[in-house]
């Protein structure tokens, strides 16, 4: 049947009646096909709404057909697409197919904000009023947020937060632009969801990429492992998803000079993330996010306990010891980094969230005693003395500092003021000079961090008003350890001329320790035993 030969009404009403003709009947037919149903619904009888054409037919582009086979073909399939390929405008259709043909069905549409799960309900209603009435089923409900039919079938839109769909029992997920979903509500969202689709249910995923240590990234990466353990290919994932991606190129009016002036308009960053399919972090980090994806770390070589090694101390170098200390009570990490200078790579670190204070001064105190059987040269240690640094420094003086193998670095006495207090003190001004100090080490290559763990934490560690913090959910804890060697590093490098030679021509600013003249501290050298 050609399109557009019916009239049709805004809705069908539930339960009314439809006369058919021997081409409408095999017009429904063609339609109600599961394999071939959904393309031939959607080309011969959906409109879609284009930003500048307004109403148009539906005519897929060659990466739109991709999509569609995988919707319609595989019960998991996750599918990244860049900015403004068609990807909400199939989903759309293919949703509305799929509740008019399988009778009795729930589908739950989620995305990352209410804005988005009503758009996508809003293109649904677009797509089921320009369908004539011979093809629709009738609606018993019909609003913003919901579409009800009278074959049993139901479409849903909510935000995606940690209870959706609990309780509900869903016949198919679409998942739209899923990467960005805050991390701890995606992957609680996502535990919630797995006994559904356990079940029987079926689960689409559409997204542009965000930070590669989220969720949908985690089952992106499963999907496109499509080998055995006997080292067969499959034709889905190891986690039975059937992923298909489609970057900018795919669209047939887009070319080299479009991407030139986008490239322009938004950056080179944005560009990699929005239309080439990049895992670049949205948010705007501390550490560029370009360098972000190239650092991939490196396994430990040694574990101590919960301390991981990625180099074995050696003798003649100097090491930097930091802790930030916590309260061991299950809540923020304590963190210890270990830096050799003057190469300036992390040779180890430690963190965990249930030793208490003492415990996290008893594991620092053995990390010295190991660096310095191997005959390292000289140890510079400290520890972040705010809030439950406090107890920190309680228990380093019952200890003794005669126990420490190294020198305990404190503030000079310019940036101590009247207090005195030992260890490192972080300000918020502070905090930031020491930041950007660690960003120009880290993107020139001057200071290698090695940890997986803790470059996890730097994709996650975000512009937050002047200053920059975890983003919400996520961990801190082995940056800010790591923001106290820097400052150390950079103390340090006041006294010690092959640490001087390598930060000063990285860093291109004063250091947060320079003399500027006698008055700023009374001795440059560190502050050792009292």
């Amino acid at each position: 049947m050609a399109r557009g030969t019916a009239d049709t009404s805004l809705v069908k009403q539930g339960y009314s009646k439809t006369a058919y003709t021997p081409d409408s009947l095999q017009d429904f037919k063609n339609c109600a096909d599961p394999v071939n149903g959904p393309l031939y619904f959607m080309t011969n009888h959906v409109k879609i709404q284009h930003p500048t054409k307004g109403g148009i037919d539906f005519d897929p582009f060659a990466y739109q057909l991709d999509l569609i086979e995988n919707y319609n073909n595989y019960r998991y399939s996750i599918n990244m697409l860049g900015r403004q390929m068609g990807k909400t405008t199939v989903a759309a259709g293919y949703l509305l197919w799929y509740a008019m043909f399988k009778p009795d069905s729930t589908i739950l549409v989620a995305a990352h904000k209410a804005a988005g799960a009503f758009e996508i309900m809003q293109r649904i209603r677009y797509a089921y009023e320009s369908v004539p009435d011979h093809i629709r089923a009738g609606v018993t409900e019909y609003n913003k947020g919901s579409m009800t039919f009278d074959n049993g079938s139901r479409i849903v839109s909510a935000t995606t937060t940690e209870n959706t769909g609990r309780g509900m029992s869903l016949t198919l997920v679409y998942l739209d632009e899923f990467a960005f979903v805050p991390p701890r509500i995606a992957a609680e969202f996502w535990t919630a969801l797995s006994p559904t689709l356990a079940t029987g249910g079926k689960c689409i995923i559409t997204s542009t990429p965000n930070s590669d240590e989220d969720t949908f990234a985690s089952i992106w990466n499963s999907a496109n492992k499509m080998f055995d353990e006997h080292g067969n290919e499959q034709d889905v994932g190891v986690n039975g998803f059937k992923p298909l991606l489609a970057k900018w190129d795919e669209h047939p009016d887009r070319d080299a000079n479009w991407a030139i002036e986008e490239r322009g308009r938004i950056g080179t960053e944005r560009f990699k993330r929005e239309h080439e399919c990049e895992f670049v972090i949205y948010d705007e980090t501390l550490i560029n996010q370009l360098k972000l994806l190239e650092l991939t770390g490196k396994d430990p070589i040694m574990k101590m306990g919960h301390v991981r090694w990625f180099k074995y101390p050696s003798p003649e170098h100097i090491y930097v010891v930091t802790l930030d200390p916590s309260t061991g009570t299950g809540g923020d990490n304590a963190a210890i980094q270990i830096v050799e200078l003057p190469s300036m790579i992390q040779v180890g670190e430690w963190c965990h969230n249930k030793t208490p204070i003492e415990g996290q001064i008893k594991v620092m105190l053995e990390v010295m005693h190991f660096i310095k059987e191997q005959g390292a040269h000289t140890i510079y240690w400290t520890v972040e003395n705010n809030a439950i640094g406090e107890a920190a420094l309680v228990v380093i003086r019952d200890t003794g500092e005669d126990a420490f193998p190294g020198d305990f670095l404190h503030e000079p006495k310019r940036i101590q003021g009247k207090t005195g207090r030992r260890g490192f003190h972080t300000t918020h001004k502070v905090k930031v000079e020491s930041c950007i100090n660690m960003k120009r080490l880290i993107e020139n290559d001057k200071l290698i961090i090695n940890s997986k763990a803790c470059l996890s934490e730097f994709k996650n560690f975000v512009a937050k008003g002047n200053s920059f913090a975890a983003r919400p959910g996520d961990s801190d804890d082995l940056v800010m350890s790591m923001m106290i060697a820097v400052r150390v590093i950079d103390y340090v490098s006041t006294f010690e001329d092959e640490v001087y030679d390598a930060v000063n021509n990285s860093l291109g600013v004063d250091s947060l320790y320079s003399t500027g003249g006698d008055d700023d501290y009374d001795d440059p050298m560190p502050i050792g035993i009292i």
